[in-house]
């Protein structure tokens, strides 16, 4: 397999995130795919940004204090 590199921006590797794990995905040039090395996971940008997108699910309400006792029921 040719030398790989960082793409031109720094994806983190949707299953690996699932598991918060933080691990950047490499870019294969030639299939025009990101890859993880730790979990085998490929795709292509847009597949790699839509299955981020599903994992941001977890941090939605991050950042947002809750104090409405009708949440915790």
């Amino acid at each position: 397999m040719a030398q790989s590199s960082k793409g031109k921006l720094n994806f983190r590797c949707p299953s690996c995130f699932l598991r918060d794990l933080d691990i950047d995905m490499f870019y294969d040039k030639d299939k025009k795919q990101y890859y993880c090395l730790r979990c085998q996971y490929e795709g292509t940008e847009e597949d790699v940004l839509r299955d981020n997108e599903i994992v941001r699910f977890r941090y939605k309400l991050m950042h947002t204090r809750i104090t409405d006792p009708k949440f915790f029921d």
